[in-house]
């Protein structure tokens, strides 16, 4: 008999088949028992008819608990008022092992409780549909690359210096030196791009930032493309290319899963290029007109954000912010010095900053100027320094947070829930 997932399970229409997985829950009615069984691709429901089974088999099934794990024959069926549209007429049931008293029943839990038992947590519906939302954000983008003729370049985790300054560095001991954990790989994909043209990253990464806020973990993913002899303008067409070709995915291949979380489609729907651009100097006026007490050359918070993105029905890129707040290797306008060519994409419906990019510092001498007013150990930072003497050429790159975009896309209220495993200040278990 055939080992059958599942989310296959419609190709075997009349066939006797074999399911492997765990009882997610059940229901009896005297002479006929329903088991809710999945299997890590799907749910179905087995229905086993007393008359229909040997005694033993009914017994079995009677004794089984929430999560123990079974393997279950029997024929496959068409049945419309079924979730899946299938049902299994169960003929024979074996016990792989009968559960203990699960921890997570349907009764509210509190988000503590559930991220102590996060390693069971991620059984649940709503947790395994954002987790396949997940892999559907990440095979998409790696498609999307991908089909564009950019190469996969990995950047260590290991670095010897800071990329987006040095108050949120993790520090541990390298054989008697000091290593950081990385918190981007963008400066080794400005070295790839040298080498390759066209490349992306995508990695983990580590911001030792003691905020307590939805939006931030202390380990995080970013996937991280570089171009070189791409501009501002060009970056920010990659940006909204590369975001709509996302939603597409997920809104194609995840409809069911975007269901479960009861997530507004329509909003996604309208994900389309091209975004809106303003100006950082447009983006304070708004806040200003919105009785935020910003002043221009101030960074904005989460808050701040929202008050912008709201004015928008999908996401916004607010471009050139005051070079004081930027990063030492965002390269400044000729035009206007005291703003940078970069960018952030705010996403709508209060998810704020979910991609942040520019165009690098390209010339040796303005680089080191930079790097002299953030105090940055020129030693450090020597081979970066290299990429503008052997050949230097205009670039630019971004960064996407991708548990920022997942939160958006599944319209959930905090990151912890869009990692399978989420660090945050306060945790380190399990």
């Amino acid at each position: 008999m055939e080992h059958v997932y599942i989310n296959r399970i419609g190709e075997h229409v009349g066939e006797e088949v074999e399911i492997k997985g765990w009882l997610y829950n059940k229901r009896s009615s005297g002479k006929i028992q329903f088991l809710i069984i999945r299997d890590g691709t799907d749910m179905i429901q087995g229905v086993v008819v007393k008359s229909e089974v040997d005694p033993e088999v009914f017994e079995d099934a009677r004794s089984l608990t929430q999560e123990s794990s079974i393997v279950v024959r029997g024929v496959v069926r068409e049945e419309e008022r079924a979730p899946s549209g299938y049902e299994l007429s169960v003929t024979d049931l074996d016990i792989v092992q009968i559960a203990e008293d699960y921890p997570i029943t349907p009764k509210e839990h509190g988000v503590e409780y559930l991220m102590n038992n996060r390693h069971l947590w991620l059984r649940s519906q709503k947790q395994h549909a954002v987790m396949l939302i997940r892999n559907e954000v990440i095979k998409a983008s790696r498609e999307f690359f991908d089909n564009r003729d950019f190469v996969l370049i990995d950047a260590p985790i290991l670095t010897p210096a800071a990329c987006e300054g040095t108050t949120t560095l993790f520090e541990t001991d390298y054989f008697d030196e000091t290593a950081y954990l990385s918190q981007s790989g963008q400066l080794y994909m400005e070295a790839a791009a040298m080498a390759f043209g066209k490349v992306y990253c995508f990695g983990p990464t580590f911001r030792a930032e003691k905020s307590k806020t939805r939006r931030h973990l202390m380990e995080f993913w970013m996937i991280e493309p570089e171009v070189a002899y791409l501009d501002m303008e060009g970056n920010m067409k990659l940006q909204e290319e590369f975001v709509a070709y996302i939603i597409q995915k997920v809104l194609e291949n995840r409809s069911k899963e975007l269901e479960i979380l009861e997530r507004d489609t329509s909003k996604l729907e309208a994900v389309v290029p091209p975004f809106p651009r303003i100006s950082y100097d447009e983006a304070v006026e708004i806040l200003q007109k919105n009785g935020a007490e910003i002043k221009w050359g101030e960074d904005f918070g989460g808050g701040d954000e929202t008050i912008i993105a709201n004015h928008f029905d999908k996401p916004v890129f607010v471009h050139r912010y005051p070079t004081a707040i930027k990063a030492f290797y965002m390269k400044p306008d000729p035009e206007r010095p005291e703003v940078v060519l970069g960018s952030d994409l705010l996403a709508p419906e209060g998810y704020g900053e979910i991609i942040g990019g520019g165009e690098r510092i390209s010339d040796p001498e303005l680089l080191k100027q930079r790097m002299a007013e953030h105090d940055l150990p020129e030693d450090a930072y020597a081979w970066y320094l290299d990429l503008r003497r052997f050949g230097s050429v205009p670039h630019s790159g971004f960064g996407m947070g991708l548990e920022r975009a997942i939160a958006w896309i599944c319209g959930l209220p905090h990151l912890r829930e869009t990692i399978p495993f989420a660090r945050l200040i306060n945790r380190i278990y399990p």
